[in-house]
């Protein structure tokens, strides 16, 4: 166990990676130039693992970097690399001519899975309130955690591989990503990113960015799955492969999906599904309703076009390619039912389909869920409104910001439910500084128009009787 700068790096590699590449090779260059429909019995079936120099390398045109092939290569360059994937390939190579943009990083792609990467994109916790959530609510102490420039990753590293192949619809893949998620679940006290690439590129543990090694805490990946099966049953859910041809009813004529399509306020906030996510669920549930790209682009387009916040076109494109990449099976039930809870006005359970599966949306508790319901928050400001409010005068007058304040709602949101609230009266008195904003629910108002209109009738009556008093 290390909590230190003297880190064996060549144990750490050797601890992560197994078999997967080899140890030493002088026959072969130590960044491959290698091409990507080369059998893997050139290089005595062993795979390779993908390497950028920095942050930068991820480009919108294609990721910049190498390719290798040893252990000794990637431990004599951590220091020089900032992102690797701890994975393992199978098929690589270069996708230009000038061989500097790497390709064949796509999930079916993987020859084996070594570990687990849980990103927590936040400096907000300590090391050792990390090590204590990993403890108290995942599985148990993790293998290494890095820190990075916004927060720390962590690695629960395999004491054998989970080996993919494509038997079973690539079962065993699906059964890791299960894994992959449940591990983000368990960490979602310490804001655990659930949008994050379950084996996609991770940060380069070199001499300065680790900061817990425990090479003691290692994972059978039998154990892992039988944790994983217990994470299931708590919140009621099972394995299972999506395939195309067993979606029988269009998905894009389903009700939860014309919820999805209404909304248009998405920003995205921390911890929260953004506008990419967002728009790269849509697309694989086009994609797995089985519609042409160019129909898929049409609806994203003008689901763009019509939001708050749109996204570049070329950003568009690139959500639409990487969901039609083949890479995914189709959209996850778990980001479907976050989306409905961020984003959709409506209170009412709903079944959601996605293969021969069917699940009905049930409301849980608040206080089991990270995230409100939009109609709960505006239940919260209408009783807010209502504590101390008189008839005569139904408004609250302060700033959006001040309400945010006093109910503990985010800005956005709040946004957002306006725009539908069917409950809630906003008012604006005046102009520039002088500007106040009102606020008051529909059933103050009327309450006030009916008080209002029956003052007027008492006075009428009271002049009435003074004039006949008079006579």
């Amino acid at each position: 166990m290390a909590i230190c700068r003297c880190i064996d790096l060549e144990k750490v590699f050797d601890l992560l990676l197994h078999d997967g590449l080899h140890v030493s090779s002088p026959k072969l260059l130590n960044l491959v130039d290698i091409d990507f429909d080369e059998s893997r019995k050139n290089l005595n079936k062993k795979g390779a693992i993908f390497v950028v120099r920095r942050k930068s390398d991820f480009q919108s045109s294609g990721v910049r970097g190498f390719i290798i092939t040893t252990k000794e290569t990637l431990a004599a360059q951590s220091n020089n690399l900032s992102h690797f994937t701890p994975n393992i390939y199978r098929k690589f190579g270069y996708s230009d001519g000038l061989r500097k943009k790497i390709k064949g990083f796509e999930e079916k792609n993987l020859l084996q899975i070594n570990s687990f990467a849980i990103d927590i994109d936040t400096d907000r916790y300590s090391v050792n309130e990390l090590l204590l959530a990993c403890i108290d609510d995942s599985i148990g102490l993790p293998t290494f955690i890095l820190k990075t420039d916004r927060g720390y990753q962590i690695f629960f590293v395999l004491s054998t591989p989970i080996y993919i192949s494509s038997k079973k619809n690539y079962l065993s893949l699906t059964v890791a990503k299960r894994i992959a998620d449940n591990f983000k679940r368990s960490l979602a006290a310490v804001e655990s990113d659930m949008s994050c690439n379950d084996f996609g590129f991770f940060r380069m543990p070199n001499q300065n960015n680790i900061v817990w090694f425990n090479e003691d805490s290692t994972y059978e990946p039998e154990k892992l799955i039988a944790w994983s099966q217990r994470q299931d049953d708590d919140i009621e859910r099972y394995l299972y492969v999506i395939s195309r041809k067993t979606v029988h009813s269009s998905l894009l004529q389903s009700e939860w999906f014309q919820q999805l399509i209404r909304v248009t306020d998405i920003k995205g906030e921390k911890g929260q599904i953004g506008r990419n996510n967002y728009l790269f669920t849509l697309a694989l549930i086009c994609y797995q309703d089985g519609k042409e790209k160019d129909y898929a682009y049409d609806l994203l387009d003008e689901f763009n076009t019509r939001m708050d916040y749109p996204l570049k076109s070329q950003d568009v494109m690139m959500v639409l390619e990487s969901a039609y990449s083949g890479r995914y099976f189709g959209a996850k039930k778990e980001y479907v039912e976050q989306l409905l809870d961020l984003y959709s006005l409506t209170e009412k359970d709903m079944p959601i389909c996605l293969g021969k599966r069917v699940w009905h949306k049930h409301k849980k508790k608040r206080e089991d869920r990270k995230n409100s319901h939009v109609y709960e928050w505006e239940k919260d400001i209408i009783h807010w409104i209502g504590k101390e409010k008189a008839v005569s005068e139904p408004f609250i007058w302060c700033t959006q910001k001040e309400l945010c304040t006093e109910v503990g709602i985010s800005s956005s949101t709040l946004n957002h439910l306006l725009k539908g609230a069917k409950k809630l009266i906003k008012t604006v008195s005046g102009k520039g500084r002088n500007a106040k904003t009102g606020w008051t629910t529909v059933e103050l108002y009327l309450a006030y128009i009916v008080w209002l209109k029956k003052q007027k009738v008492d006075g009428f009556i009271d002049f009435i009787r003074s004039i006949v008093e008079d006579d």
